[in-house]
């Protein structure tokens, strides 16, 4: 079964109810979802931005007892070096921000769902944009 790390983009996506991306979260088994633990420190984050938003809350609070937090390992640091270092000697985009969800995806062999086009240039990484309707078959 592949797994699929949704982006905080695409979280966010799914919380103000893109219709291609809850199509595609619908598609999926829900155990093949997961959220890097960095995307849900970025919707704590957000939560403490919005303390009076309880519809919020209540959709953050849902959706991270349907999906699976991953801890950042080891594993996960050891492929952001990785990454890092051959975009930053490519001269490519290296902020670090991008390289924490992308190697956290790289370390557990999963696709990693964004609509962020920059997460393309990592070599060994899967990308799919769920905000697209996939084309029909």
């Amino acid at each position: 079964m592949t797994r699929y790390m949704l982006d905080t983009n695409i979280v966010s996506h799914l919380l103000k109810e893109h219709p291609a991306v809850i199509a595609r979260v619908q598609s999926v088994p829900m155990a093949s979802l997961c959220i890097s633990a960095i995307t849900e420190a970025e919707l704590h984050f957000g939560l403490a931005k919005r303390p009076t938003n309880k519809p919020l809350h209540r959709a953050v609070h849902e959706l991270l007892i349907r999906v699976e937090s991953i801890a950042w390992s080891s594993a996960a640091a050891q492929a952001y070096g990785a990454a890092r270092f051959k975009c930053n000697a490519k001269r490519q985009d290296t902020r670090a921000a991008r390289f924490t969800h992308c190697s956290h995806a790289i370390s557990l062999g999963a696709m990693l769902v964004t609509n962020d086009q920059a997460m393309h240039q990592l070599t060994g990484l899967q990308v799919q944009d769920w905000t697209q309707m996939p084309p029909a078959q």
